[in-house]
């Protein structure tokens, strides 16, 4: 199975020897960073630091201002974290490693986008904002998607890339000194934390048929119970059969109407700017959930559907979750299409490493053709041992 590891370009620049030991681990592809959002990361084994602090969401790479000049949202510069074209120098050191280089873009999660033109965000039932979910149905957003992923996406030298938060953001985020947590949040009520209520979206439910007022106090209503405790998450109904059972089958089948429909074409038009962008040949992943409803980074997709439109998807398929992630994905499969099994290897944020060889070949049985190891970076010495020896196994 062709394997490729996440990277963000300053574990690389600046250090002689990150490439070489990437390639040492037996993987023949790395997904490297061109966008991203905030973050706080560790870099173990950096000669010149140990923790990056990306600020903001940013390109990680020169910005084509001839593309942006005349754009109503356009995509923030890195800082000092990623100066110049630290992708460029990354994939350049990783390609004399012998690796191929595919590029990794976040596209629908950004917090300075929202602090900076709040008319963007998701807004929920309640009149809250969240600044880090760009509302995919709005106009300006949905060109800002498809033209930042055409430009972070074909980088010079890429073969390929892989789209991130390509769909819904919702509630779900790991904000600064996070507060949430006090009444614990089933998926039900997840999603109708994440239902968009901005003037795009209320044009949208009243497309369908629905009175957006009426819609926004049912979900209210709905959602009672889980703020005074009677509503425990992880009841005797979970997924989409929680969601029908708190809002009803009619509003709730209204609601997943909208936002499929609006993800779906989002993800037609970005993959189809990607590809006019980058010519033949060139390969489009989607970071995915087979789960509609659901939000974040591994957007919620219809599977028939978006292997249809992308050459494939990547899964999330750590701690167990590979039966329910592949599975709805390869029975849509076409031949030519990559499933690829994502696994976190850093034992610091729950991976196992150790059971590597086990998973993937687990995997494997289950429909995928790929592995993808997040994150060589993060990881530690002895996480990286134990990946370079599953590899080593399976061949």
């Amino acid at each position: 199975m062709k394997t490729s590891a996440f990277l963000y370009p300053w574990d690389v620049v600046g250090d002689p020897d990150a490439a070489a030991r990437v390639a040492d681990l037996g993987v023949r592809q790395v997904t490297l960073a061109s966008a991203y959002h905030s973050t706080r990361a560790l870099t173990p084994r950096h000669p010149r630091h140990r923790v990056v602090t990306a600020e903001h969401a940013a390109v990680l790479h020169p910005l084509d201002e001839a593309r942006w000049a005349d754009a109503e949202l356009r995509p923030y510069a890195a800082g000092d974290w990623a100066p110049g074209d630290a992708y460029g120098e990354a994939a350049a050191a990783l390609a004399d490693a012998g690796l191929d280089v595919h590029t990794w873009v976040v596209l629908a999660h950004n917090s300075r986008l929202g602090a900076e033109h709040p008319d963007t965000s998701v807004v929920n039932a309640y009149g809250d904002r969240y600044p880090w979910a760009p509302c995919v149905a709005r106009p300006a957003v949905r060109t800002y998607v498809a033209s930042l992923a055409a430009e972070a996406a074909v980088r010079p030298g890429a073969a390929g890339t892989e789209l991130e938060s390509l769909g819904w953001y919702g509630l779900a985020h790991l904000h600064a000194h996070d507060k949430i947590g006090g009444v614990p949040l089933g998926e039900a009520a997840q999603y109708l934390m994440s239902l968009c209520f901005c003037s795009v979206c209320r044009a949208g439910y009243l497309s369908l048929g629905l009175d957006a007022d009426e819609l926004t106090a049912a979900v209210r209503r709905a959602l009672e119970p889980v703020w005074n405790g009677a509503e425990a998450p992880g009841g005797p109904e979970q997924g989409w059969p929680a969601v029908e059972r708190l809002l009803g089958a009619d509003l709730s089948s209204a609601t997943l109407n909208w936002r499929a429909r609006t993800a779906r074409t989002l993800q037609e038009d970005t993959v189809a700017a990607v590809r006019a962008q980058a010519g033949p040949g060139f390969q489009v992943l989607l970071h995915a959930d087979p789960h509609p409803h659901r939000t974040g980074a591994n957007a919620g997709v219809d599977p028939a559907h978006i292997l249809g439109t992308a050459d494939g998807v990547v899964l999330p398929c750590t701690g167990g979750a590979a039966r329910a992630m592949l599975t709805p994905f390869a029975a849509h499969r076409p031949e030519s299409a990559v499933l690829a099994a994502n696994f976190t290897v850093v034992t610091g944020m729950g991976g196992s490493p150790g059971t590597l060889a086990d998973d993937a070949a687990h995997a494997r049985s289950l429909g995928a053709t790929e592995l993808r190891l997040y994150h060589a970076g993060l990881a530690s010495d002895s996480d990286l041992a134990a990946v370079a020896a599953a590899l080593s196994r399976l061949g």
